[in-house]
C-alpha cells in the first residue's frame, strides 16, 4: 500500500509544482545569501588592503606632528561573517560590519553604515531562512489539507474503510509521504547551502539544521490537527491559511509595534546631539574645567600639564573625550533598552514558532541585533585600546617614525555568544506534541 500512496502522491501536480517552486525559490535564497556574503568579504579585503595604504599617506603627509597625524588617522575593526549567515541575513545587511574610528570621539562614529536602497531594505532578502519561514508552511499546508476531506468528499472514503485495514494508520502513511517528501527537500537545499556557501559542519549549522526540521514538523502537527476535524476541503485550507497568516505575518508585526512603543528608544537622538554639543561647547568652556573631568577619567595622565598659552593637543584630545563621556549615560540607557526589547522578544516568541524560529535562526548566524550592539561594545574597547596606544606619545609629542606603524593591522572582532538549542526547540517541541496528543486521544476513537 505505501508503494501506491507514493505513486498516488506524485502523480499530482500540485506535488510537481510544490518541488519545483521550493527548488527555484531555495536555489535563489542560497544565491542571494552568496551574493551578500561575497559582498561582505570583498569590503573585508579592501579594508585590509586601504588601511595599509592609508597609513602611509597619512605618516608620510604629517611627518613633524604625531597629534595632527592621530587626527586623520583611521583603524578598523572587523566583525567577519560566518558563511551560515548566508542562510539567516538577518540584520546584518543594515547594520556595518567594519569599524573604521579615529582616536576622536567614538560615538559619533559608530552609527556610521553603507548607503543601501531604502526599497530594497523595505522589501528585504530572500535568504534560505525567509523560506523555511514563510514558504514551506504555504507548501505543508498546500500538500496537507485535503487528504482526508477530499476522500471524503469524493466518496473513496468508504472504500477505504472497507478493506478492513485501520484508517487512522492510513492517513499516518499519507502524511508521513509528505513529511518524507518535504524533509528530503529541505535536506537538498541545507546540503546546497553547504556547497554553496562554504559552510562547515559547525555546532551552528546542525542547530540551524535541527530547528528548521523541528519547525516543519509543528506545521505538519498542525495541519494533522484541523484535518481530524472532519471539516470539508474548503474549511481546511481557511482555517491553515488564516492561522499561517496570524502566526507568521500578523502576530510577529503586532509583537514589534507592542515591543517599540513598550520600549522606546528616544536616547538615539538624545546621545547623538549631546556628544555633540559636549564637544562642541568645550570651545567656550574653561580649559581647566575640561582638563580636570579628563584626568578623573584617566588619572594616569594627570602628569601632562596643560599649558597655558596657545593651542595643545593635550586639550583637543581630552575635549574631544568629554563627547563621549557626557553621553555615556544616554548610551547605556539605548543599549538597555535594546537589550531589553530583544528579551522580550524572546519571552512572547516561546508561544509563536514562527517567531521563535526567526529569532533564532538570527541568534545562531550572529546577525541579531544583540549580536551588533555586542559588536559595537567591543567597538569601544578596540577605540580605546587605540586611543591609550597613542595618547602618551600624542603628549610627550613623540616623533612619527617612532611608532612602529607595521604593529596597526586591522583587528578582528570574535563573537562570544552562546546559543542554547535545548531552550529554543522545547516550546516548539511541547506544542508539537500537544497538537499530535491532543488529535489523537480526542479523534482516534472515531477511525476504526
Amino acid at each position: 500500500m505505501y508503494k501506491l500512496l507514493i505513486k498516488q502522491f506524485f502523480r499530482s501536480k500540485t506535488v510537481l509544482l510544490a518541488f519545483g517552486i521550493l527548488l527555484f525559490l531555495g536555489v535563489l535564497g542560497i544565491a542571494t545569501g552568496k551574493q551578500f556574503l561575497n559582498q561582505k568579504e570583498i569590503a573585508i579585503n579592501k579594508t585590509i588592503e586601504q588601511q595599509e595604504k592609508h597609513l602611509k599617506r597619512q605618516v608620510s603627509f604629517h611627518k613633524d606632528d604625531i597629534g595632527l597625524l592621530s587626527y586623520y588617522l583611521k583603524f578598523s575593526f572587523i566583525n567577519p561573517l560566518n558563511p551560515i549567515a548566508g542562510i539567516a541575513i538577518g540584520q546584518s545587511d543594515v547594520n556595518a560590519h567594519i569599524q573604521n574610528v579615529t582616536i576622536l570621539n567614538l560615538e559619533g562614529q559608530k552609527y556610521d553604515t553603507d548607503l543601501v536602497n531604502p526599497m530594497r531594505l523595505q522589501a528585504g532578502n530572500l535568504d534560505l531562512s525567509f523560506l523555511i519561514i514563510f514558504l514551506f508552511p504555504l507548501v505543508i499546508i498546500a500538500l496537507n489539507f485535503n487528504i482526508l476531506s477530499e476522500e471524503e468528499e469524493n466518496g473513496t472514503w468508504k472504500m477505504v474503510t472497507i478493506q478492513g485495514t485501520s484508517t487512522f494508520k492510513y492517513l499516518l502513511l499519507k502524511l508521513s509521504i509528505r513529511l518524507l517528501f518535504i524533509s528530503i527537500v529541505l535536506g537538498v537545499l541545507f546540503l546546497l547551502a553547504k556547497i554553496i556557501l562554504g559552510i562547515p559542519f559547525t555546532t551552528a549549522f546542525w542547530q540551524m539544521i535541527s530547528i528548521s526540521y523541528v519547525y516543519i514538523l509543528f506545521w505538519f502537527a498542525l495541519c494533522f490537527f484541523v484535518i481530524l476535524l472532519r471539516k470539508s476541503s474548503n474549511t481546511n485550507a481557511i482555517t491553515l491559511l488564516t492561522t499561517w497568516l496570524v502566526l507568521v505575518v500578523f502576530l510577529p508585526v503586532l509583537v514589534s509595534n507592542y515591543i517599540a512603543n513598550k520600549y522606546p528608544v528616544e536616547e538615539a537622538f538624545s546621545m547623538t546631539i549631546k556628544q555633540r554639543d559636549e564637544y562642541h561647547k568645550r570651545w567656550d568652556t574653561d580649559k581647566e574645567e575640561t582638563m580636570d573631568k579628563f584626568y578623573k577619567h584617566y588619572p594616569q595622565f594627570s602628569k601632562y600639564k596643560l599649558q597655558k598659552e596657545g593651542f595643545t593637543w593635550l586639550w583637543y584630545y581630552a575635549m574631544q573625550q568629554m563627547g563621549d563621556d557626557e553621553s555615556k549615560l544616554e548610551r547605556d540607557q539605548m543599549y538597555d533598552k535594546i537589550d531589553k526589547r530583544e528579551r522580550l522578544s524572546k519571552q512572547i516568541a516561546q508561544f509563536f514558532p514562527p517567531l521563535q524560529v526567526q529569532l533564532s535562526m538570527n541568534a545562531i548566524a550572529n546577525t541579531s541585533l544583540t549580536d551588533q550592539v555586542r559588536f559595537l561594545n567591543a567597538t569601544t574597547d578596540f577605540h580605546e585600546r587605540v586611543r591609550l596606544k597613542f595618547y602618551p606619545k600624542i603628549f610627550e609629542n613623540d616623533p612619527v617614525d617612532s611608532v612602529d606603524w607595521n604593529e596597526f593591522k586591522p583587528e578582528y572582532y570574535e563573537d562570544s555568544s552562546n546559543f542554547n538549542l535545548f531552550k529554543t526547540v522545547f516550546p516548539i517541541v511541547l506544542v508539537t506534541l500537544l497538537l499530535l496528543g491532543f488529535s489523537f486521544f480526542i479523534n482516534a476513537k472515531k477511525f476504526s
